[in-house]
């Protein structure tokens, strides 16, 4: 009797030592009421909850006690013996299984075996929600393969205008178009380069003044002699009238020495005053006095300097207008306006805009190294029919930006990106650009309001100073001040 005795203890040992290293909880249950027996892994997640069991069920508080007894109970009552059954407890995710187990007294005893499958769950949802992403974007690939072959049916269709005018070759430096009034503009800088004539060039912003100004002196017999350009509406009247004329020693001060000036030092050559018609009345008499008498005064200085300087000018300020207006001298303007040359806007020459997309994608596309060979005839429709406020120079930028944009050899409406830095800001914007000045100083705050002001007034009248300024109510050289303070070019702004 003893040593089946000690059999006896020695299975109960072995099979409670089992119980006890078992991951899966492990309960023995009595009657669907009471708990007998909890191994380690079951008291972890639940609590020791043996001999509690009226207490439990008395408390009318959601706990995982509470919750386990209920489910006990329903499974028993169900007769659920040997049955698999996912349940949840406390968030996380059981698997349960009851099986019958008969006591040395009798006893209804249940095994209840449960295994927490809230990461295996999750796994699961993850490796799920991974294959439904999966899925989502293999069917845009598929929808935007689709979108693809539908573009490149349609341009199978189009006439793609870079097969006939990448032949229509433009050098870098000339005047790019076939219109009449191109060819008209192309033969009168060919009559007019050789003489010595002052030239003024007119044109809006961005028709090319300054390209027009480069092809007269190539084609002038000065084309080996020095070149110089200056944009009057960036210097301020008493900076730029000693940079033209030079100052003697002692002039101003920190005029130590005697310095030539720019129509000194280009002697013999060419000198392009670009926006002529926002220098100050007293500039406007020193430079008529070089147009009349072919001579120049140093700052500070009283004797006349013979010069022999081509003038060639610029502007997209109305002159005649000007003159009207009394802010422009009429006898400079005749001087001035002995040749004129008037660029004509994009918008009257639209039949150029194909050289020009041709032109700007060669460059671009060499630049950016972009594989660029199909234009199709809906891009050339949409960009013919846009007004072109910034001519030429916006119509570069457009197709710049969408040679950079484009996702393969074609340039398509999608990659075309129209500019209106003149458009008001919204209500969003506002609020964006308050956000953007919080936490700062009041100072740098006005600072900021400021520059935002000048840079849109300028913007507004396509970079000249002299107008910006007047609306704006302040001085000339103040205003040079305030764009320099804040880095501000005008010419960014035509």
């Amino acid at each position: 009797m003893i040593e089946i005795k000690q059999d006896i203890d020695r299975l109960l040992h072995n099979q409670r030592n089992l119980l006890d290293v078992m991951q899966e909880m492990v309960l023995l249950v009595h009657g669907g009421d009471k708990i007998e027996y909890m191994n380690p892994s079951a008291i972890s997640f639940f609590g020791d909850i043996r001999n509690n069991h009226k207490k439990i069920n008395a408390d009318k508080n959601k706990n995982p006690a509470s919750e386990l007894f209920s489910i006990i109970h329903r499974a028993i009552e169900q007769d659920m013996v040997g049955v698999h059954k996912e349940i949840t407890i406390n968030d996380a995710f059981l698997e349960f299984i009851l099986a019958p187990f008969e006591g040395y007294k009798g006893d209804r005893l249940h095994w209840l075996f449960l295994r927490d499958i809230t990461r295996t769950k999750s796994n699961i949802e993850s490796i799920h929600d991974f294959q439904n992403s999966m899925e989502s974007i293999l069917n845009d690939e598929i929808n935007e393969l689709k979108d693809r072959d539908r573009v490149r049916e349609s341009l199978a269709s189009e006439k793609n205008y870079l097969n006939d005018k990448f032949n229509n070759f433009f050098e870098e430096g000339t005047m790019v178009g076939s219109s009449k009034s191109l060819r008209q503009l192309r033969e009168m800088v060919r009559r007019v380069a050789k003489s010595d004539a002052t030239i003024l060039i007119t044109g809006e912003s961005g028709t090319g003044k300054e390209l027009v100004a480069n092809m007269i002196r190539e084609s002038s017999d000065r084309n080996r002699k020095p070149f110089l350009k200056i944009n009057c509406n960036t210097i301020n009247d008493s900076i730029l009238e000693s940079d033209l004329f030079g100052y003697e020693k002692g002039a101003f001060t920190g005029a130590d020495s005697q310095r030539h000036g720019k129509f000194e030092v280009v002697d013999g050559g060419t000198i392009f005053l670009d926006e002529i018609g926002d220098i100050s009345p007293r500039m406007q008499a020193a430079l008529l006095r070089v147009l009349q008498d072919g001579e120049i005064i140093r700052v500070g200085g009283n004797t006349p300097i013979q010069i022999d300087v081509r003038i060639i000018a610029a502007t997209n300020n109305d002159l005649p207008k000007a003159v009207q207006d009394g802010s422009f001298r009429l006898d400079l303007f005749y001087r001035l306006n002995i040749i004129n040359i008037s660029i004509p806007p994009l918008r009257s020459r639209k039949e150029d805009i194909i050289d020009l997309v041709s032109h700007f994608i060669r460059r671009y596309r060499r630049a950016f190294k972009k594989d660029i060979n199909f234009l199709p005839q809906s891009v050339i429709d949409r960009l013919i029919k846009h007004d072109w406020p910034g001519n030429v120079r916006e119509l570069e930028n457009v197709i710049q930006r969408s040679i950079l944009m484009s996702k393969s050899n074609v340039i398509t409406e999608n990659d075309l990106f129209f500019d209106n830095p003149l458009e008001k800001i919204n209500s969003t914007d506002e609020i964006s650009y308050l956000h953007r000045l919080d936490g700062m100083p009041l100072k740098n705050m006005l600072a900021e309001v400021e520059r935002e002001i000048i840079s849109y007034a300028l913007a507004k009248n396509k970079g000249n100073v002299a107008t910006t300024a007047e609306q704006l109510k302040i001085g000339k050289t103040a205003f040079y001040d305030k764009m320099k303070r804040y880095d501000i070019s005008p010419k960014e702004h035509k």
